[in-house]
């Protein structure tokens, strides 16, 4: 099987976002529902899909922590289907942007692209741990405006606001995350301008198209 996985900050009014195009805005009527077409993947589904994968791994450039590998479901890189941009975690912003998700590098150039994916039986959900900072990844829901719900690494621990189920399409070959804290498909704000353009936002009510699909890339050392 071909896998590609899958898979920010009130800047409010002193930010210069753009309104996302309108067949992508988000409704807030009802909860998100599992999309039809798309299977949820477990940690050991994870692990047998990436050691399937046909595709070449992402590079993993120096850099990536070894400490921030906390679980065996695995390391990867998401890649945006909209924009074809691997996700950075963006450690260098200010706040309260510090460490918010976009999908801008060209290449995973070392651990700014790198997220440890960990399985929680419990819940049944997955945690993403950047290697760029070792900071679990959030949905801000106290965010307003056009950065609510955005995704940032900023955790040290994981609890419903960092925790995520991951679907898989196998006939379309990409994967979708959907926030345990909203309910909401992640998707990826390529209307966005300034600095959070390209951020990675827990908005819609389901997959749509290119907006919330992500291919995800396995790292290597």
């Amino acid at each position: 099987m071909t896998s590609a996985l899958l898979s920010l900050s009130a800047l409010l009014a002193a930010s210069a976002l753009a309104v996302p195009a309108a067949g992508a805005a988000p409704r807030n009527d009802q909860p998100a529902a599992a999309p039809a077409g798309w299977e949820t993947v477990d940690g050991p589904e994870l692990a047998r899909f990436a050691g399937a994968d046909g595709r070449a791994q992402a590079p993993a450039a120096t850099g990536l922590s070894a400490s921030a590998q906390a679980d065996d479901s695995g390391t990867f890189a998401l890649k945006s289907v909209r924009n074809g941009k691997f996700t950075a975690t963006e450690k260098n912003y200010a706040a309260p942007n510090t460490g918010v998700l976009r999908a801008r590098s060209a290449a995973v150039t070392g651990a700014w692209e790198g997220f440890a994916f960990e399985w929680h039986e419990a819940t049944q959900t997955y945690a993403l741990k950047s290697l760029a900072n070792n900071r679990y990844v959030a949905v801000e829901g106290n965010y307003t405006g056009n950065s609510q719900n955005v995704l940032r690494a900023r955790s040290t621990g994981a609890g419903t606001w960092e925790r995520f189920t991951l679907y898989y399409n196998e006939d379309l070959d990409r994967w979708a995350l959907q926030s345990a804290l909203n309910g909401r498909f992640v998707a990826m704000e390529n209307s966005y301008t300034g600095s959070l353009q390209y951020a990675l936002r827990a908005r819609s009510l389901e997959v749509t198209g290119s907006w919330e699909q992500f291919e995800l890339y396995e790292t290597t050392g």
